[in-house]
This record gives structure tokens, sequence and C-alpha cells, in this order.
């Protein structure tokens, strides 16, 4: 259960910098998002999470 509490803190800390850092910038990013079609968006995403899946397995092995 703490590995989960870790790791939405984390992804919180990485997506408060982004308002926190870039507030502007933020507007620009979602209009670069809504240019690429929905289908390729969701190829984006299945690629995310099995990237996470695969550095939460990767993080797992390491820490023994």
């Amino acid at each position: 259960m703490s590995f989960v509490v870790l790791a939405v803190g984390l992804v919180l800390v990485v997506e408060g910098l982004v308002f926190a850092l870039a507030p502007s910038r933020l507007d620009e990013m979602l209009d670069l998002i809504r240019q690429i079609p929905p289908d390729a968006r969701r190829m984006i995403g299945l690629g995310a999470v099995a990237l996470g899946t695969i550095l939460v397995w990767l993080a797992q092995r390491l820490a023994g």
C-alpha cells in the first residue's frame, strides 16, 4: 500500500511542477494535444501505460 501512496505522491509532484513552473505553456501544450488525432492519443496513452508498468516492475526488481 505504501508503494501506491508513493507513486501517487510522485505523480502529483510532477503534475504540480508543470502548473507551478509553466502555467502559460500548459495552454500551448493542450492546443498541441488537441491537434493529435484521438487514435494517436490512445496509442500514446497505451505506450505510456506500458512504459510505466515496465518502470514499476524494474524498480521492484532493483529494490530486491
